[in-house]
């Protein structure tokens, strides 16, 4: 696939995820996709998995989502860059708080071979709620 082609997939990722459509997000995706989380140093790996998180994901994070801002798109051969700033409602309180986060659309053969995240480890625990207590040491997984 062409670079062009790449960013293409990438971007129907995020309408995707924006969507809350399982199955198109899922689609975009290479057989084994890697979640890696930091600064915390945890990934999360496997279609099985990222099905899982997606399923939590929509269920669970997206109504918290208040509302985001895409701050900063880039790109280059290893992915799609997104900087976001989340108005994230929290569950107990019920107050909004703002959160950054910054995700790489990582490329591979045919698809995402995944997503590298930049945010706090509050927000992760969020996001992927059971699945981030399943999540093992960047590398771990495959030695």
């Amino acid at each position: 696939m062409s670079r062009e082609q790449k960013v293409k997939v990438a971007l129907a990722h995020a309408a995707a995820e924006t969507e809350g459509d399982l199955e198109a997000t899922l689609a975009t995706l290479d057989p084994d996709p890697v979640y890696e989380l930091q600064p915390v140093g945890l990934e999360v790996r496997g279609m099985d998995a990222a099905r899982a998180y997606y399923e939590y994901f929509f269920a669970n994070f997206m109504p918290l989502v208040e509302g985001f801002e895409l701050r900063s798109e880039w790109e280059n051969d290893e992915g799609l860059g997104q900087e976001y700033v989340m108005r994230l409602r929290d569950k107990d309180s019920g107050e909004v708080r703002f959160e950054p986060i910054i995700g790489i659309l990582l490329f591979g053969e045919t698809g995402l071979s995944g997503e590298r995240l930049y945010g706090n480890e509050s927000l992760f625990k969020t996001m992927f709620g059971p699945i981030y207590d399943q999540a093992v040491p960047v590398g771990g997984a495959s030695g």
